[in-house]
């Protein structure tokens, strides 16, 4: 195994354990998530929805790390959760919640790095 290789399977692990646990986390209505989505203007009836598109996300990156002819679909599941974070983050300027921006900031920065990783390898 190379290190990018090594690089991309450690990076996309990450990436699919934080969006599973905020899906998790959506799904089950926790109060931290209730409260963020509610500050940033995101109605309640959004979160099944946006918790579907992460546990989409982290499949697609899993399934990508199967070899050479499943990874543009890795590739498409990391652009999927980097337009989604983006917008995590357009929701959180728009409200003005700067004070938490490092969690969306977090994610996106997991997405992106998986999607480099998956088209250099």
């Amino acid at each position: 195994m190379t290190g990018t290789e090594l690089a991309l399977l450690v990076v996309v692990l990450l990436t699919v354990a934080v969006n599973v646990g905020m899906a998790a986390a959506d799904l089950a209505g926790a109060r931290f998530v209730l409260a963020n989505s509610a500050q940033v203007g995101v109605p309640r009836s959004w979160l099944p929805w946006l918790a579907a598109l992460k546990l989409a996300g982290a499949a697609g990156l899993l399934l990508g790390l199967f070899g050479a002819a499943l990874r543009p679909l890795g590739v498409a599941a990391a652009c999927g959760l980097v337009l989604l974070y983006l917008g995590a983050l357009a929701f959180h300027l728009r409200a003005r919640m700067l004070h938490n921006l490092a969690f969306p900031g977090f994610y996106l920065a997991t997405a992106v790095a998986s999607l480099a990783l998956a088209v250099s390898s």
